[in-house]
This record gives C-alpha cells, sequence and structure tokens, in this order.
C-alpha cells in the first residue's frame, strides 16, 4: 500500500522442499550473469477493499456504503461501539514511560487505586517498570535520575481523562487518547507490555488517515472508515491476547493514535459513526490492501470472494501495474540451495486475470537443486509489491 496503505499477507513458509536438479523444465531460462524482469499487478494481498480501488469508485460517484458492499459481497449492514484494547508494539523495552503533564493519574488496577501525579517534584516523565513478577514500580524522571515514588502492587495504567498521553518508546514519541496500560502478558511473566485502551471511535482516528489519504475523495475515506471500524470489531471478538484484542502494525491495522489524527478522517468517521458490515450474526473480517491489480482475491470468508474490480485501475494508481528488474543473484542468495538460478517455473495460478492470475506456486531451477516455493514467500523474501507476477530474464549484457 503506500506501505503506507496496505494490510500485507502473513508469510506461512520460508523455503519449501529441495528436489533434485531437473525436477521441473524451466518456464523462463536464465542465462548466467543475468537480470530477471518482474512485471507485476497490484500492492498486497487483494482480499477485499482496494484502497486505490475505493478512491477510483468514488471518483465514479459511488457512495462509502456501495464501495464497501461491493468489495464484500454478501455482508450485512450493523452498528458497534465500546472500547478496544490495541497493543502498543514498539513499547518493547518493558517499560511504559510517558511525559509528564498535569492532571496525569496513575491508577494501581490489582489495588483499586489511584493517584494523580504530583507537578512539584521536577518531574518530566513518569515509568512503570518490573519491579517482581507481581509488582509495578512507579518512578519519576528528575534532574536526570530516577525516584522511586510508589509500589504497585499489581499492574498499572496512566491516563490524562479525556486528554492525550505522550508515551515514550524507543522508537521516539507518540500521543494516544484513552489510557496506557502497563500489563503482563501472562501471570506469570516478568515482562511488560504497553496496551492503549480507548473508544472505538477515537482508535479509528488513528487509524484511518495511517492506513489511506486523508485527502482522498471523502466516499473512500470514509469507506475506509466503514471497514477499519468492522475489522477492529472483528479482532475484538477474536482477541489476540488476554490482554489486548489487536496489534498497531501491518499485521493487524496501522494505528497511529492521537498523533496521527487528521480533520478530514475525523470527519469521515463521524459521518459513518457506528456503521459496521456483518456476516452471521456479527462482525465480517474485512481485510484490505492497497490495490488488487484489478482483481479481488479469494479469502478466508466467503465474502472475500474473487472478482474482477473495475474501480482499481483509475490513472492515479501506481500500484495497479508495475516492473521491477531483479538481479538474479539476489533470487540465489535468498534461496541458496538452488547455486546459479537456471529457470523459474509457475507451477499454479489462481486463474484470475492476466497471465492465468496470481501466483500459487513456483519452482525455481538451479544448478545444485530446484526449490518449490509457493507465491506468497517468493513475494515477500524479495519485498515485492504483490504475488501477481510475469517473469522474462535477460542477460545483463545484452539488457539495456
Amino acid at each position: 500500500m503506500r506501505r503506507t496503505l496496505i494490510v500485507l499477507s502473513f508469510v506461512t513458509s520460508l523455503v519449501g522442499p529441495v528436489a533434485a536438479a531437473g525436477a521441473a523444465t524451466p518456464g523462463v531460462t536464465v542465462p548466467p550473469d543475468a537480470w530477471v524482469t518482474i512485471d507485476g499487478h497490484g500492492f498486497g494481498h487483494g482480499h477485499g477493499l482496494s484502497q486505490y480501488g475505493a478512491e477510483g469508485a468514488a471518483r465514479k460517484g459511488l457512495t462509502a456504503q456501495r464501495i464497501v458492499d461491493f468489495y464484500y459481497p454478501g455482508t450485512g449492514h450493523g452498528r458497534a461501539g465500546g472500547s478496544v484494547k490495541v497493543k502498543i508494539t514498539a513499547d518493547d523495552d518493558n517499560n511504559t514511560v510517558v511525559m509528564a503533564r498535569s492532571g496525569l493519574v496513575a491508577r494501581d488496577y490489582r489495588a483499586g487505586t489511584s493517584w494523580t501525579l504530583p507537578t512539584n517534584l521536577g518531574a518530566t516523565r513518569w515509568r512503570f517498570s518490573v519491579a517482581a513478577v507481581n509488582a509495578t514500580a512507579l518512578t519519576y524522571l528528575a534532574s536526570g535520575a530516577w525516584h522511586r515514588w510508589k509500589t504497585l502492587k499489581g499492574d498499572g495504567a496512566f491516563t490524562a481523562g479525556s486528554q492525550p498521553v505522550t508515551l515514550v518508546t524507543p522508537d521516539g514519541q507518540v500521543a494516544y487518547r484513552g489510557t496506557l496500560q502497563s500489563r503482563r502478558p501472562s501471570s506469570a511473566s516478568t515482562n511488560r507490555i504497553t496496551v492503549n485502551v480507548l473508544s472505538l471511535e477515537n482508535y479509528l482516528r488513528g487509524v484511518v488517515p495511517r492506513e489511506i489519504p486523508a485527502s482522498w475523495s471523502p466516499a473512500a475515506v470514509r469507506a475506509q472508515a466503514i471497514a477499519a471500524r468492522t475489522y477492529a470489531a472483528y479482532e475484538r471478538a477474536h482477541p489476540a491476547s488476554s490482554v489486548y484484542q489487536i496489534c498497531d502494525t501491518a499485521s493487524c491495522q496501522v494505528y497511529g493514535g492521537y498523533s496521527a489524527e487528521h480533520p478530514d478522517s475525523d470527519a469521515a468517521i463521524s459521518a459513518t459513526a457506528g456503521k459496521i458490515q456483518t456476516f452471521d450474526g456479527g462482525p465480517a473480517f474485512t481485510q484490505f490492501s492497497a490495490s488488487d491489480g484489478g482483481w479481488n482475491s479469494a479469502g478466508s470468508q466467503p465474502y472475500l470472494v474473487a472478482q474482477q474490480d473495475p474501480y482499481d485501475g483509475w490513472s492515479g494508481n501506481p500500484y495497479h501495474s508495475w516492473t521491477v528488474r531483479v538481479d538474479a543473484t539476489k533470487i540465489e542468495q535468498a534461496w541458496s540451495a538452488l547455486g546459479d538460478l537456471q529457470g523459474i517455473t509457475v507451477t499454479s495460478r489462481d486463474g484470475n486475470g492476466e497471465w492465468g492470475g496470481r501466483v500459487l506456486t513456483l519452482v525455481l531451477s538451479g544448478r545444485d537443486n530446484d526449490v518449490p516455493v509457493s507465491g506468497d514467500t517468493f513475494r515477500s523474501l524479495l519485498g515485492l509489491r504483490s504475488n501477481w507476477l510475469h517473469f522474462t530474464a535477460t542477460a545483463k549484457s545484452t539488457a539495456k
């Protein structure tokens, strides 16, 4: 997606079993010292809503509801509210550190006690850190040193009421609405993770502008808001952990907190407040990606169908069709069992669109071994935009 637009599919395997050399006849012969030219369509897994397709549909006059109904055929309409628990992935140092501010409150969940933190200590930061398996140290930074203020009997949380709290992570500072919890991943763990708990609608304010340009057509941004709200509601119903329900990366959907909010996407969220797509009595699994290249790919649910997409190919979509040139040595390095790469044979496709559609499986033929590889693994290890691929190969000495 931009990547900042896509949700990537998870790589399920790195390398298939290695067979003896000569097990497959190359579909594309790769000469020595070659460039492999890869033509492709789309960016991402292609399940469900295409973000560039949503913009193309909006430019043709479709409403947000018509857009999501097209990309998730067979789903119904419902509503969702409440709160959501989001793991802050970048905060991976076992501490939850926030910038000091007026109105900052700390809570001990086990003791059921809360304190409004003092502003007369010269504190610039407050921190929850591990004191013992069942205890959390609450300290503050002043004059360049950390000072113990209290020891909590359990997990802790920071909040500032309706105001955002700025979290300090190893990657930098990000402000968040709601509550920032310091949680044990399990009852026996001595580690801590940071979890942001906030309303579903406020959560979306940090998701939608990270997943689609807020300046795009209002109908497209509203369609993204419905898809993102539904996705979060589905994940909440199928939580990833006992202490959080969804992550903040492309493995779930990208979430940037208060720091990512934009007035145009806020307006789209407000215009679609509470709206979700439903299936079989619950939220649908509304996967989305940057561009489907002109064909949706079938996913894990009945409404994630393979269908031709007439909206994805508008002139502003740089991912509808693309070409990259890869040095054959890069493929040899990724699959070292090959030796010298001699051929590439696509052994199965999904049957939809140009070249027979997305690559499901292929065989890399090498001097030493032939290696079967899934299309998703090939795409992932080479950093390609999708697995809808077509190959040609040219010796570097003859290539222009």
